[in-house]
């Protein structure tokens, strides 16, 4: 069993700074950051439970390369402690007979999952670190928090990325744009998620200063740095995955995005513009469907709510509509069951799901790997949070490739060149990190 101690902490900034740059010496690393700012500007971030939760250095690490579910299940069943880890998005190839062929320079495995040493549980001023006994006295752990409290973070570097590319031309995304369109004018699908990569070869960025960058630029609600050995993920994340509380499952996807305007009066109308574009809102409920139809497996009968159907909630950088959907896990169910049955998630996949990833594997040129994953924490209690991996860079140190994808829904609708303009708009953040 772990111990649990509090500390009181004056200057929450600063300390997640120092806890950041602290962790450097220890080789897996978990930091999720949900930014109380937009707590207090969007009401459903209310099943936000923390401000901060990280699991620091490994005791256990679960890595399997096949029956990944099955293995996560067994291990969190035989410890009921603290795991932080991911879903890879190609897990869908163990959920559905489907394959990833796609050129991979990451080389993420599917599946990382660490126990971690310690924990921290930041909430307002109020930190909680939960620890082992037989390892930890009462003072290692006060010492090691007054050490963390004392770190002296490093002055801001510039991170400045030479060349980002794309793994795709204009033309060529256009031209995918169309053919996607024929796939749905066929009935083949009604919707698809379709993703770009900007690459960067034989590059070196300081993780933790991009992260530290990357946050200062847009600061978002489902944040992340994990690190496993030489792999990074910096993630500036603004959407739930699929959190439980309880036998409560929550799951918030995203479809739908607008610019930010130049000022309120601006801001205002792009919102309500927003709200009533008729495209946007067909997207949303298209997979809000797909969400109630997974969630249905795992609930209780009738169980399944739509709390809020596209809710307009504002990021430092675009305007997201958002919808709220819950279940009650049914009786019996393991709750690993409602991930693996809700995976990969709709909002980045399309519908009918698998029709749409075996489109998306032919369209697209890059293996997704964490990008349309999922990070987030198990407690020992079995609860859960998730964020959806999107807005993140990826970065594998030992070969010096890093990457980021962008991407959106593709409707009937859709028109190609202002998807392109969409893309753009979400690669701004993190090229505003990696360029300036």
């Amino acid at each position: 069993m772990r111990k649990r101690l509090t500390f009181h902490i004056s200057d929450t900034s600063k300390f997640k700074e120092q806890l950041l740059f602290w962790s450097k010496k220890f080789q897996y690393v978990s930091i999720l950051d949900s930014h109380e700012v937009n707590q207090k500007a969007n009401s459903k971030m209310e099943y936000n439970t923390y401000e901060l939760v990280a699991g620091i250095d490994a005791l256990q690490i679960i890595e399997p390369v096949q029956n990944c579910f099955d293995a996560l299940k067994a291990e969190v069943d035989s410890a009921k402690d603290w795991w932080f880890g991911y879903f890879g998005y190609d897990l869908k190839n163990e959920i559905e007979k489907l394959t990833s062929k796609n050129q991979d320079r990451l080389c993420m495995p599917e599946m990382n999952f660490f126990r971690p040493r310690w924990v921290f549980l930041l909430d307002v001023d109020t930190l909680l670190v939960h620890y082992y006994d037989e390892e930890f006295t009462e003072e290692d752990i006060y010492n090691l928090v007054k050490n963390i409290q004392h770190f002296t973070v490093p002055k801001e570097k510039d991170v400045a990325v030479s060349e980002i590319q794309l793994k795709i031309s204009t033309d060529e995304y256009l031209k995918a744009i169309q053919q996607l369109k024929e796939h749905i004018r066929r009935g083949d699908i009604y919707e698809v998620n379709f993703c770009q990569e900007f690459y960067a070869e034989d590059t070196y960025i300081p993780p933790r200063q991009t992260f530290r960058k990357l946050m200062k630029v847009s600061p978002t609600p489902y944040s992340c740095f994990y690190r496993m050995g030489e792999k990074y993920l910096l993630s500036a994340s603004p959407e739930r995955y699929l959190k439980k509380v309880g036998q409560k499952i929550i799951s918030q996807p995203i479809k739908g995005t607008a610019k930010r305007g130049a000022n309120e009066e601006e801001d205002k109308l792009i919102k309500e513009s927003l709200f009533s574009d008729p495209k946007e809102r067909a997207e949303n409920i298209m997979i809000v469907d797909l969400v109630r139809n997974d969630l249905s497996r795992t609930a209780e009968k009738n169980s399944v709510i739509v709390e809020e159907l596209c809710g307009i909630y504002s990021f430092p950088q675009v305007h997201q509509m958002i919808s709220t959907v819950v279940s009650e896990l049914k009786e019996g169910i393991h709750f690993i069951e409602a991930i693996r049955q809700t995976f990969p998630m709709g909002s980045m996949t399309g519908a009918p799901k698998v029709r749409a990833m075996k489109l998306i594997e032919k369209y697209e040129s890059t293996k997704r790997g964490l990008f349309s994953g999922a990070v987030g924490y198990i407690t020992p209690d079995g609860d859960f949070d998730f964020n959806v991996v999107i807005r993140s860079i990826q970065y594998n140190a030992m070969n010096h490739y890093l990457s980021f994808m962008v991407g959106g829904a593709i409707t009937m609708q859709s028109n190609p060149e202002k998807e392109y303009e969409e893309c753009m708009l979400k690669a701004k953040a993190i090229m505003k990190v990696l360029k300036e």
